[in-house]
């Protein structure tokens, strides 16, 4: 299933890491670069700019797919996993 079907690789990893980048903006925390092995837990954000970064996505995509997977979602460990989860509906 992909989460908005429309858009393609590029555009969706522009899309999550522009999020990203405007989050820790606002929150006023460091980010790291955003490769695909990039531990999210090292990224440099906290809970409170992940939470806001995935209403952001639901509110971009139109759907959340940790919700929308009854429960079945494993959760990303890596930016690349948070990329894939949101361009194949899985991790």
């Amino acid at each position: 299933m992909n989460v908005h079907s429309n858009l393609n690789d590029t555009t969706l990893r522009a899309t999550i890491t522009s999020i990203f980048e405007a989050v820790a903006s606002e929150q006023n925390r460091p980010l790291a670069p955003l490769t695909d092995d990039l531990p999210l837990m090292r990224s440099g954000l906290d809970s409170l700019s992940f939470a806001i970064i995935v209403a952001r996505l639901e509110e971009r995509f139109g759907t959340d797919p940790f919700s929308a997977s009854g429960g079945q979602t494993l959760f990303p460990v890596t930016f690349g996993d948070l990329v894939r989860l949101y361009g194949h509906g899985e991790g």
